[in-house]
């Protein structure tokens, strides 16, 4: 670890603890009593990290965040506040003058650790972007001086010129998701044996080139293990490049992931990067891979076999070098027997098989997961739940989730905007779609849903749209929401 950080406080018994504590934990600490001197030495040498006290004289807090965010080369240093004043004015003005964070005195020092490695790791791969822009930018001006150079072979030069553009806002996109998803592995929840013996498999076979199939029915997090086995492997400086094959048209699946010539088909107006040489020399993930059409089987086969194709309307090869890790929720061995899976693909993709568990066998998992769920919910919509009581917990155990941790994420997110207090209140007609399908002598299942509709009506005042409306809530777009009420008979105005 050893990333460097600089405490500005002028109490030194805090500097003392502060220092302590974080040099415990493998980081490199140096500190400074006043904002003057710590300003020429953050501009001497190269800190990963600054906490910095508010109350101080000559010049405060804020005054130092200020100058830093003014200065080319340390506007980019992340810095948290440390502040024995916890009003709302006091944290505004601390994000206002440039600060990530803040921690009230006396401070928590897991809490503490927990906000320092969470900000070093956002700023390492804020680095990695401009680092890697930076290269691209330089091979992109390479090319450029090349052209100018040479009018000898314009057209290869414009290309490969397109080529590196291309490949630069990939990774971009792709290292901006990577700052989102930063702490994936925090979000692999859940002490499950089943679970576990998963995520051994992911050790194992992270480190290796092998080529990985999971498998799971919808929701399980297929997704997750796959950028586990990603952030783990060797190839994690490397792109991840993703494509779901059931969500592509099959006209134009062909394209997304070998690409295609300028001219090449109807509609094909300038040259295109498919998704495999993107992902050269990292992985590429084949998410829904049961759904690939049975006329590009052959072509995918090839690739894993021997690492080269052809882009559509080309006859040169490309020669790749990709790590592939599928996904499915078929029984693929099943759509061999039936003639819609080839035999030899399969096997090929097979060779790291990773199957995840539904939710219903790993129901000692669900506390756990609702309770990161209820964290996550509150603090995206800006509601604070307290507790889970545990007669809606035995409600939550009781369901049987035929769409696993995703459905049990969106019945969370529906249950803490629901709730009127600072409970969860997870109600019955959550789950009334289940029930319709499960116990004897209910309504009919239109019925109930109209119920369910009003229901969540009642709960938004009758609002339709916005963010507080119900066709957020409902996960409708509020035309279809408004297309159901009149199918079902329900009038659109609110209660007198």
């Amino acid at each position: 670890m050893n990333e460097k950080i600089l405490i500005v406080d002028d109490n030194k018994r805090n500097i003392q603890v502060l220092a302590g504590f974080l040099s415990n934990h493998d980081y490199h600490v140096e500190y400074s009593l006043d904002g003057p001197k710590a300003l020429d030495w953050l501009r001497e040498e190269k800190f990963d990290l600054v906490i910095l006290d508010v109350m101080m004289p000559v010049m405060d807090g804020f005054q130092v965040c200020q100058a830093m965010k003014q200065d080319r080369d340390l506007k980019d240093i992340p810095v948290i506040f440390l502040t024995a004043r916890s009003d709302a004015e006091s944290i505004i003005r601390g994000f206002q003058s440039g600060g990530v964070d803040y921690i009230s005195k006396p401070f928590n020092s897991w809490e503490l650790l927990t906000r320092v490695r969470t900000h070093i790791d956002l700023k390492l791969t804020h680095d990695q972007l401009k680092t890697l822009n930076l290269n691209l930018e330089h091979k992109v001006l390479e090319k450029t001086a090349e052209l100018q150079k040479s009018f000898g072979d314009l057209t290869k030069a414009y290309d490969e010129i397109n080529q590196l553009k291309e490949k630069l806002q990939s990774e971009n996109t792709e290292l901006r998701e990577e700052i989102k998803i930063h702490k994936n592995f925090d979000e692999i929840i859940g002490q499950n044996d089943s679970l576990r013996k998963v995520l051994r498999q992911v050790e194992q076979v992270a480190g290796t080139d092998a080529t990985v199939l999971i498998t799971g029915e919808t929701g399980t997090g297929k997704e997750l293990i796959a950028r586990a086995i990603y952030k783990n492997s060797n190839r994690k400086n490397k792109a991840f490049v993703k494509i779901n094959c059931a969500s592509i048209p099959a006209t134009l699946i062909e394209s997304e992931l070998f690409g295609h010539e300028k001219g090449a088909f109807t509609g094909a107006l300038a040259k295109k990067i498919g998704r495999f040489e993107l992902a050269h020399k990292g992985t590429l993930f084949l998410d829904e891979i049961g759904e690939l059409p049975s006329e590009l089987q052959p072509k995918l086969l090839r690739v894993l076999q021997e690492g080269e194709f052809e882009r559509i309307g080309s006859n040169t090869t490309v020669k790749v070098d990709v790590r592939i890790i599928a996904a499915t929720n078929r029984n693929l061995l099943d759509e061999v027997h039936e003639g819609r899976f080839r035999s030899d693909l399969f096997y090929r993709l097979n060779v790291f098989p990773i199957h995840l568990p539904a939710l219903r066998e790993r129901k000692n998992d669900i506390s756990e997961l609702v309770h990161y769920f209820v964290s996550r919910s509150s603090e995206k919509i800006n509601k604070e739940i307290r507790s889970i009581p545990a007669d809606e917990m035995k409600k939550l155990h009781a369901y049987n989730w035929p769409g696993n941790i995703r459905e049990l994420e969106n019945i969370v997110e529906r249950a803490v905007i629901l709730s009127s207090g600072t409970n969860l209140e997870i109600g019955d007609w959550l789950f009334a779609r289940e029930k319709a399908k499960t116990e004897e002598g209910l309504k009919p299942l239109e019925e109930v849903e109209k119920e369910y509709i009003e229901k969540v009506l009642q709960h938004t005042n009758w609002r339709i749209r916005g963010d507080n409306g119900a066709a957020i809530i409902l996960g409708m777009k509020p035309t279809t929401l408004e297309s159901r009420m009149i199918k079902l008979g329900i009038k659109s105005y609110k209660p007198s």
